[in-house]
């Protein structure tokens, strides 16, 4: 396993939950949205996406619909529950304070300072 891939399970319950705060959305939606506004730093496909998916439906903090599109083709989007707003807060707390804490370790202190060379 790469590490980008620890990187990422360890962040994308707090992306999806925030993307779902701005509007509704469905998984290629999602990654495309995560691509675009990571300015193609964060890429995750869509199969890779699923399971965080379903287990934040499990959860009770995102609801999923499903939207005919066409004539057969069917579209589930995801919306956030007022439980996963709480969730989200608490988790992007803590999310940002864990990351505040490795950027000190890693010797950041401003993003904008970042090189390749540290």
């Amino acid at each position: 396993m790469a590490v980008s891939d620890n990187v990422k399970r360890g962040s994308i319950e707090v992306i999806i939950l925030t993307l779902l705060r701005d509007c509704d959305m469905y998984g290629y939606q999602l990654s495309q949205e995560i691509a675009e506004r990571s300015k193609g730093r964060y890429l995750l496909q869509e199969s890779s996406m699923y399971p965080t998916l379903y287990r934040l439906v499990d959860k009770g903090l995102i609801s999923d619909r499903q939207e005919k599109v066409g004539k057969r083709r069917v579209r589930v989007y995801y919306h956030l529950e007022p439980q996963g707003e709480e969730y989200l807060a608490a988790a992007r707390e803590e999310w940002l304070s864990l990351t505040s804490g490795v950027l000190s370790i890693l010797g950041v202190e401003r993003l904008e300072d970042m090189t390749d060379e540290q």
